[in-house]
């Protein structure tokens, strides 16, 4: 038995999956202190199961609580910024186009060393131990808790890296240290950008986990937890106290790789549907298609994995006003159960249009029976614009695709959609997120810079793909179950030596239980 968890900004959701098949699944509140709304929504999809927790194998937990946190600029660490680059890589300093405010709260402790490699893997300059031991030094008188190291190009070599996080621990143990290579892709600045929101979530990363943990010893869970990456993949749970933000966007990957399985489809369209917005994205080969470009989470341009998702103003808590001909993106959210004419509250929202138009089992709807037809109609027809100019844009060809709803503001959609080869509005839709999670496989993956001279492309790549299936065995892969996913290769022509861009991903079952398919 598998137990997943998302624990979203208003909702925790939590599902008990028995091979493909749910079992029992709850919506509860999120709660401040975390470990609360999860011990509830798992304690009571338990109690629905009829299941022991000896049954339970794993749990995985998705969570937006590191997302948050850097959009309103809470719980962050200030952290020393050091880079290793010059000569080079002077002009533009870390953190230049970053937020003031979050800059503020991170605070603009920056640190330029000698060091980096050039894309070949030969060095900048040498790196100056002095020059880093003095730097460590500041950083203790500081008093600082977090450091982040960035190298030019440390993903082709991570010596420098390590050196560098070596001194500082020797000169201050208690030091919590993110290094690039193991964070982000190849370009510097969004590289930079990631390692040091990073380094800034320590110690709330430490805080979740260590709330998780007692959530499950509570109730007497003692199978291992995981937790979603925006991949929709897996980290053990102790990753995450070292890469918090690799958990960013989980909450979406999630939705649409249980959308995946509730609709036993590997490429379609997703729309997750929540209180306030809905969230567009692409399915291949039964993951999230990636972000081609630069992502930016809270004001800061970053480059780690995320899934290209697009997200509009409109949800089951979305102000309908001007007799249904505008829909969001303002939305009561949260407070909807209050607030919406079908729960007694004064506010037109489009659950109200949604029940208005006769789904049942949602509030009263005798209180929306003086809706005029036309305001129901007219409103209707808006949703379904605004979702089909969405998933248009989304869309990579001009075919049309299945289009799977899914998320607790799927009743919205009752009609037809231009752009869809079918709607498809599975059973357990609402709690699509969770099912991601408890589905969720384990991956490997390798992304560097390499040269194609004195080598064919079958020899890099082959050698590629050997390092990604041993990155998703070490993550917990079971061999027998590695596929290789996704190979890009981008020749990069401003670069000597046939320099090519090679990114390989490997994705396995967990080797705690049976492969799950």
């Amino acid at each position: 038995m598998r137990i997943g968890v998302d624990v979203g900004g208003t909702n925790t959701d939590a599902v008990v999956m028995q091979d493909t098949t749910v079992r029992a699944w709850n919506k509860s509140p999120t709660t401040l202190d975390v470990s609360t709304g999860v011990r509830h929504a798992i304690s009571s999809v338990i109690a629905t199961s009829e299941i022991i927790a000896s049954e339970i194998d794993s749990v995985m937990i998705g969570t937006t609580h590191f997302t948050n946190a850097v959009i309103e600029r809470k719980h962050l660490l200030e952290v020393a910024v050091i880079r290793l680059g010059l000569p080079a890589t002077a002009s533009v300093p870390p953190m230049t186009d970053w937020p003031r405010d979050l800059s503020q709260a991170v605070g603009r402790h920056i640190f330029m060393l000698k060091g980096g490699y050039e894309f070949d893997g030969r060095p900048i300059s040498e790196l100056d131990e002095d020059e880093v031991r003095a730097c460590a030094h500041k950083i203790k008188s500081l008093n600082l808790k977090a450091a982040a190291i960035t190298g030019v190009f440390s993903p082709v070599n991570n010596d420098m890296e390590q050196a560098v996080c070596n001194i500082l621990r020797e000169i201050n143990p208690d030091l919590q240290v993110s290094l690039s290579h193991e964070i982000g892709q190849v370009g510097l600045l969004q590289r930079e950008n990631s390692t040091i929101l990073n380094a800034a979530l320590s110690d709330l990363a430490a805080h979740v986990v260590n709330s998780f943990e007692r959530a499950l010893i509570e109730l007497g869970i003692t199978a291992p937890f995981y937790i979603s990456q925006n991949d929709g993949t897996l980290m053990q749970a102790h990753f995450i106290r070292r890469y918090p933000v690799l958990t960013f966007a989980s909450g979406p990957t999630n939705s649409m790789r249980g959308a995946a399985l509730l609709a036993n489809l590997s490429d379609a369209m997703v729309v997750d549907i929540g209180g306030t917005t809905s969230d567009i994205g692409m399915l291949r080969n039964g993951f999230p298609r990636q972000s081609t470009t630069f992502v930016d989470v809270g004001g800061v341009r970053t480059n780690f994995r995320m899934p290209d998702i697009l997200a509009i103003g409109l949800g089951g808590g979305s102000l309908v006003e001007d007799e249904g001909r505008a829909i969001g993106p303002q939305s009561v959210g949260f407070e909807l159960l209050e607030k919406a004419l079908v729960f007694g509250g004064d506010t037109l929202t489009a659950t109200d249009i949604a029940v208005a138009s006769g789904r049942p089992g949602i509030g009263d709807c005798k209180l929306v029976a003086h809706l005029p037809p036309t305001t129901v109609r007219g409103a209707q027809e808006t949703m379904r614009l605004k979702l089909d100019r969405a998933i248009d844009r989304m869309k990579t060809e001009a075919g049309l695709l299945p289009v799977v709803i899914v998320g607790g503001g799927a009743i919205l959609v009752d009609w037809d959609l231009t752009t869809a080869s079918e709607i498809v509005l599975p059973k357990y839709g609402p709690v699509a997120n969770a099912i991601g999670a408890a589905i969720a496989q384990v991956a490997g993956e390798v992304d560097r810079i390499v040269s194609l001279e004195g080598s064919s492309r079958e020899e890099v790549l082959e050698l590629a793909k050997a390092e990604a299936i041993e990155k998703a065995i070490t993550a917990g892969a079971i061999h027998e179950t590695i596929d290789i996913v996704e190979i890009e290769e981008v020749p990069i022509a401003y670069l000597p030596g046939n320099a090519t861009r090679l990114r390989v991903k490997a994705v396995g079952d967990l080797a705690i239980s049976a492969p799950f398919k």
